[in-house]
């Protein structure tokens, strides 16, 4: 069992930056690969970034590649997404979650059915 309690959302004007945070609870986090997805009023949930259990592999929308960086800390159950030149675009709530199925594999995973656990999501909301 994995939960996850997601923080560091807010407003901020186009240009500026936010980072997420993503704490997880429970022995698995560490062999867990995780991902980032958010959602927009209106549209269906949609994959941001994902990470694999070591932190070696990471992954990217086209839409943020460039722009937000994706990390973990294994030893503090925690993974982040900071977020830079963030766009009217980017206002969405974001997700963290968890996909515990393939413990120790060294992929990553962008699907919205490969995940297992989820947390609460955080608000980010950018100005024009």
């Amino acid at each position: 069992q994995v939960q996850l309690v997601e923080s560091g959302g807010g407003l901020v004007q186009a240009g500026g930056s936010l980072r997420l945070s993503c704490a997880a609870s429970g022995r698995t986090f560490s062999s867990a690969s995780m991902g980032w997805f958010r959602q927009a009023p209106g549209k269906e949930r949609e994959f941001v970034a994902a990470i694999n259990w070591s932190g070696g592999r990471t992954y990217y929308a086209d839409s943020v590649k460039g722009r937000f960086t994706i990390s973990r800390d294994n030893a503090e159950n925690t993974v982040a997404l900071q977020m830079n030149s963030l766009k009217p675009e980017d206002t969405a709530v974001y997700y963290c979650a968890a996909s515990l199925r393939w413990p120790y594999s060294p992929n990553y995973h962008t699907r919205l059915d490969e995940y297992d656990y989820w947390g609460q999501g955080t608000q980010v909301t950018v100005s024009s």
